[in-house]
């Protein structure tokens, strides 16, 4: 397919939630050594309290079901916040839109806090724990991707410098002790440049400043070589714990 038409149907798709179905074999990422639902799961029968920060359309949160007694979620990207709730109410939880890292629940709330890749404030989330309460947490690395940025001359990651080693340091400043840690770096392909506009579109903190026209230069030349057959190579960078406060 040539450059216009890809470019021209990436930027027409409709994008929303955490639903990356339509990458599928375009862009290709293999998944970290351990699993992230697997970790939620098991402490799934334990709890009557569950809050999923950052729940995008409610994608993950909506495959555990059948859910705890009590179960809510987070959401700061307004578009993502209606499909959220359409999915997630009919199971009886309370989608709450939220304006950065602030939680609008009481304290000690939930005995189980979950967030795969959103940010989160360490004070914010001891104070909505039960005090026997666990966090779960799979964080994107800041050096995702990288190698992407620097195939269109774009500015590093704006959060390159966060890694386990941080998001440690920080939990345990709030009175978190981390019981569990992993990170990894694991290869991922993007194959079409359709796939990268689009992913760009879906992940716009990737490159913040990024614009089709503004990087066309760069945009042409990736794709002339994925069109040669040499798709973009890149790591994702993902991590992982469990913490609970001390």
């Amino acid at each position: 397919m040539d450059y216009d038409t890809l470019i021209t149907e990436a930027l027409a798709a409709p994008i929303g939630g955490w639903d990356f179905s339509a990458f599928a074999g375009r862009y290709v990422t293999g998944s970290p050594p351990w699993s992230y639902e697997e970790v939620v799961r098991e402490r799934l029968p334990r709890v009557r309290s569950l809050l999923d920060i950052g729940t995008g359309g409610g994608e993950f949160l909506s495959s555990l079901a059948p859910l705890p007694v009590r179960t809510a979620a987070a959401e700061g990207h307004p578009p993502n916040v209606a499909i959220a709730r359409e999915r997630l109410t009919p199971l009886g939880v309370e989608v709450a839109a939220v304006d950065g890292n602030a939680l609008p629940f009481p304290d000690g709330s939930f005995e189980l806090v979950v967030s795969r890749h959103h940010a989160y404030d360490p004070d914010e989330v001891l104070r909505v724990l039960a005090p026997h309460g666990t966090l779960v947490t799979q964080q994107v690395g800041g050096c995702d991707l990288a190698e992407l940025n620097e195939a269109l001359a774009a500015p590093p990651h704006p959060h390159r410098h966060w890694d386990l080693e941080r998001a440690i340091a920080g939990l345990e400043k709030a009175g978190f002790a981390v019981t569990w840690q992993a990170e990894s770096f694991i290869p991922a392909w993007f194959r079409d440049i359709g796939a990268v506009v689009q992913f760009l579109r879906v992940v716009p903190w990737q490159a913040p400043d990024f614009d089709v026209r503004r990087y066309e230069s760069a945009l042409r030349a990736l794709h002339e070589r994925m069109q040669a057959g040499h798709a973009l190579c890149a790591r994702s960078h993902r991590f992982a714990l469990i913490a609970c406060p001390r």
